[in-house]
């Protein structure tokens, strides 16, 4: 349940081929009780990252009396590029699992995806979130499976042994900067993580980009070329991560130490804030009984998004394949029932991403309190899912890594950015094309 697939779905792309309670309450016969028996595949993926999933399918499936589903559970390394294969030759599953943006973008580009509105319930595809990222041309085309909140975390021990309050973090830059400074005369690490893969530049810049932007449609012009990342405006992120390194508020042992290392540290009371995923917060809550809050990360721009916490969901989708495309709606309208929403937490200790789910199950005040605000109140996309993969190998996991390890400045950042946006461009005309129709769903 600490795995995200940020780890690995952009190098699988380039393998790749070219309910809550009310959504039922309107019918007494809903639309899955009544449909004629018969029989559907579904891919899916999950159970890397959130153990017990399995078990959910299984069960779910047993459950469902108007159709024989039979799950496959796929390999990481082939998420993508089996489905899109078999697309191709017309024998694509009904349900695909598909992660957020670009991930699962380049199938509906290709015509392998349906869109979902009109074959499911309105309210039921609104209330599982499949977040902005899951529009193109006017549809959506994934329901949300469940979530993944992208936070920052901090440790509210080393904060009250730094004189700082434990149960308020800083919300401005400036009153982030305040307490680094506090932590760090107390001889403590302020802030951090590892680097050493590349990832935690990559949630660095997902989080810093959306206060630099006013919706994810303007952070797909800064690879269609509207925009740049020379502009300072565009490059501040990691002018932002030179200033905490230049501070000496980064821990030592950044460079050398992966993502979830890194994560562990803050956890262990070494590092006092840093990057997580919401899915983490159960099993880090009951290690350190209460001691880790989540907060946002500390507000520098004045872009609308800046302040807003993300959300990223996992997802599952029809394909154009199905043999009865209403008959696969059915079933993911079944998975948003109550029950079943029940049942995946049950069975996994975490959450469904539909916002009517009953949190008064949840038992720990930090995770019911992290779920209400990044679940439950308004959040925003994590706009770092809709960078190309090119640009993702290329410049934005080596600008973070070189910054922390102060081999460039920010604004090298920006230009190595720059640099390889055009390169993109310039070998994917028809991406491009592609792109900028979708910055005008991303508003």
């Amino acid at each position: 349940m600490t795995k995200t697939t940020d780890l690995s779905r952009r190098r699988l792309m380039q393998a790749s081929a070219a309910l809550g309670a009310g959504a039922l309450a309107g019918s007494a016969f809903p639309a899955w009780r009544a449909r004629a028996a018969e029989e559907m595949t579904m891919w899916w993926w999950g159970e890397q990252e959130l153990p017990g999933l399995q078990g959910y399918v299984d069960e779910v499936v047993k459950k469902y009396g108007a159709a024989t589903v039979k799950p496959m559970l796929q390999d990481t390394a082939v998420v993508i590029s089996q489905f899109q294969t078999a697309a191709a030759a017309g024998n694509a599953p009904d349900i695909q699992f598909l992660w957020n943006g670009i991930y699962h973008m380049e199938s509906v580009w290709l015509g392998y995806v349906q869109a979902l509105d009109g074959l499911v319930k309105d309210d039921v595809l609104k209330a599982s979130q499949p977040t902005l990222l899951s529009n193109y041309d006017g549809h959506t085309y994934r329901m949300g499976w469940y979530p993944l909140p992208m936070i920052w975390i901090y440790n509210k021990d080393m904060f009250e042994k730094a004189g700082l309050d434990p149960e308020k973090a800083p919300e401005t830059w400036d009153a982030f900067l305040a307490a680094c400074e506090k932590l760090k005369s107390a001889g403590m690490s302020p802030v951090g993580g590892g680097i050493q893969d590349g990832y935690w530049g990559e949630w660095f810049f997902g989080h810093g980009l959306a206060q630099c932007v006013d919706s994810p449609g303007q952070a797909v012009e800064l690879f269609t070329g509207e925009r740049s990342f020379e502009d300072p405006a565009y490059h501040a992120p990691w002018v932002k991560l030179e200033e905490l390194k230049k501070a000496g508020f980064l821990n030592p042992e950044m460079s050398s130490t992966e993502l979830y290392p890194g994560i562990d540290l803050i956890v262990a009371g070494k590092v006092a804030m840093g990057e997580s995923i919401g899915s983490r917060m159960p099993a880090d809550s009951k290690k350190t009984n209460g001691k880790i809050g989540a907060m946002v990360m500390p507000v520098f721009g004045k872009s609308k998004l800046a302040g807003k916490p993300i959300f990223d969901t996992q997802g599952i989708g029809i394909s154009k394949d199905a043999k009865d495309p209403k008959a696969a709606a059915a079933f993911l309208e079944f998975l948003q029932a109550p029950e079943q929403l029940k049942l995946l937490h049950e069975k996994t200790g975490w959450l469904p991403s539909n916002n009517t789910f009953d949190t008064s199950v949840i038992q720990d005040a930090a995770v019911v309190s992290m779920w209400k605000r990044w679940g439950q109140g308004e959040n925003i996309p994590y706009v770092a899912n809709v960078v190309p993969g090119q640009w993702y190998e290329q410049a934005l996991l080596p600008a973070g890594q070189q910054v922390v390890a102060g081999k460039i400045t920010g604004a090298e950042a920006g230009a190595l950015a720059a640099k390889v946006a055009k390169e993109w461009r310039d070998f994917n005309p028809d991406m491009v094309d592609h792109y900028k129709k979708w910055a005008k769903d991303l508003g």
